[in-house]
């Protein structure tokens, strides 16, 4: 359910009464049921929540596994231990569920970190915790927008210590990483692109030497392995080519290389996922959005599209 101080329930309970999803996607909720039904009302539902089971499927209801984790009042839009812990429990019952086999894919909502740090939970993201959860040593973030897919060479780290990640051995094992991930989840061979560093990847050593220092013996290596990778490409022009359909997914130099692009492209309809964790794990291109929680006006688009996304990576 994500942070309940957040759109989470909203943009979740108006996505799963979408009659086009639920004719392909049988989704139940894992979180708090009074949180849902007090937002089915805010919205102006007369649907229900009933519980989860694993035989018969309810028609005319939100299907939830009810933790009851969260206090009967608590605070929209604030940052909270209680909605932090909460959120975290979810993320650990949605895993153990994986696990036994109940359910086929994830699908989360969006958390707050500092609220998840002080309810206990010391991880920067939903990334870093389900591969914790998993045991999963190698992964990585990626959206996917359409045709366009975004693989990170790094994450959430100032600018500064993002340029100190572009390095070869990194490269390589993100290069092999993507193809090695990217075709056993769309069970075919995939083509590779690396977004430069520099403005117009550094036009042959004008505005930088990353480029020919790191990323090109990273690309030889991999291509000499067998990959269908290239580039270094001008970092204002690979993403519309990846969106157009030229190749199967993008490298980026660092997290906002990726997610402008991702976002002005398809914001709304951008999934988040996880690469590496033997799980399929989806979420939404956005945060929280504290400042609209609890008025109804929240945009379902993106958790229609991850939901719906992961069941179709779920059923490949």
């Amino acid at each position: 359910m994500g942070d309940a101080a957040g759109i989470g329930p909203e943009i979740i309970v108006k996505s799963v009464l979408d009659t086009g999803l639920r004719k392909t996607v049988r989704s139940v909720v894992i979180g708090d049921a009074a949180v849902l039904n007090r937002t089915l009302s805010m919205i102006g539902s007369d649907i229900q929540v009933v519980e989860f089971t694993n035989v018969t499927t309810s028609d005319n209801a939100i299907e939830a596994i009810d933790l009851a984790n969260l206090p009967e009042q608590f605070a929209l839009g604030t940052v909270s231990a209680a909605t932090g812990k909460a959120a975290g429990e979810c993320i650990e019952k949605a895993v153990e569920l994986w696990k036994s086999g109940t359910i086929d894919a994830i699908c989360t909502a969006p958390i707050n970190k500092k609220s998840l740090s002080m309810g206990g939970y010391d991880y920067p993201g939903h990334t870093e915790f389900i591969a914790a959860l998993t045991d999963t040593k190698e992964f990585a973030m990626s959206f996917f927008a359409d045709d366009l897919r975004v693989v990170l060479l790094s994450t959430h780290l100032s600018l500064a210590d993002a340029i100190q990640k572009v390095k070869s051995g990194s490269l390589v094992k993100l290069i092999e990483f993507t193809d090695r991930t990217l075709a056993k989840l769309l069970k075919r061979d995939v083509k590779i692109a690396v977004a430069g560093l520099n403005p117009h990847a550094s036009e042959n050593g004008m505005f930088g030497s990353e480029e020919a220092d790191e990323m090109e013996p990273a690309m030889a290596e991999c291509r000499e392995k067998g990959i269908d990778v290239s580039g270094p490409y001008s970092p204002d022009t690979i993403f519309i080519r990846g969106y157009k359909g030229e190749f199967d997914a993008v490298i980026a130099c660092y997290h906002d290389q990726a997610t402008i692009a991702v976002k002005c492209l398809s914001f709304g309809s951008a999934v988040n996922v996880t690469l590496g964790l033997p799980l399929v794990r989806t979420s939404v291109d956005h945060g929280t959005a504290f400042d609209i929680a609890g008025k109804g006006v929240a945009d379902e688009s993106s958790m229609k599209a991850a939901i719906k996304l992961a069941g179709e990576l779920a059923s490949i």
